[in-house]
């Protein structure tokens, strides 16, 4: 039987690239390599009859150059309150098996690794709140991650600005920010004031819900 799978929640990430992030326009990367976090909450989800409702996830994300180029690390955490069926399935889901291929970020970033690493297990307290452009990703002795809203320099007044993208894989609108993490994991990253979004993560196997 084919496998079925839906997520619906709410998804921050922050990444080394200057506010904005060339990436999302098919651009080369600020600094040209990718180094990124990403965190998500599922509020309402399923793999084929497994319940994924109310699970956090983390995946950490590291090419030595551009994504397209390939030889990237990968390294996913999972909410350790996951019983042994929900994390095989999340595991599935997050490196892009049981999806039509390119259809998901998942798939994508998955399709341009070298080493993926084992998951781990362990507790995470993740706070996401996509209108006010916050995020914050707490995973003890692992991952400190933190988003905030863009502040105008002249007024010091929070800047708003979001990026649509009708046939995106991963979204159709993210809410801009600026973010900074420290990670300590299989993969290690130290990003301070740069790109963060903050979106609505709605999807399933053959691709973004809208």
């Amino acid at each position: 039987m084919e496998d079925r799978w839906e997520l619906r929640g709410v998804e921050f990430g922050n990444c080394n690239c200057a506010w904005g992030c060339p990436c999302q326009f098919n651009a080369p990367s600020t600094h040209g390599r990718c180094e990124a976090i990403v965190s998500g909450h599922i509020e309402d989800g399923h793999f084929n009859d497994i319940r994924l409702d109310g699970l956090d996830w983390v995946m950490l994300l590291k090419w030595p150059g551009e994504i397209a180029e390939g030889n990237g690390r990968q390294q996913v955490i999972i909410d350790e309150s996951a019983n042994q069926a929900q994390r095989e399935a999340l595991c599935k889901i997050l490196h892009g098996e049981s999806t039509a291929p390119g259809a998901t970020h998942f798939f994508v970033y998955n399709s341009t690794m070298s080493e993926v690493l084992e998951p781990l297990y362990a507790p995470i307290n993740l706070e996401i709140d996509v209108a006010a452009r916050r995020g914050r990703t707490w995973v003890p002795d692992l991952v400190e991650s933190e988003g905030n809203p863009i502040l105008d320099p002249n007024s010091g007044d929070e800047f708003r600005a979001a990026i649509h993208l009708p046939e995106g894989f991963e979204y159709t609108t993210a809410e801009m920010g600026t973010g900074r993490s420290r990670v300590r994991a299989g993969i290690e990253l130290d990003l301070d004031a740069s790109y963060a979004q903050f979106n609505i993560l709605h999807m399933n196997q053959d691709g973004v819900i809208r």
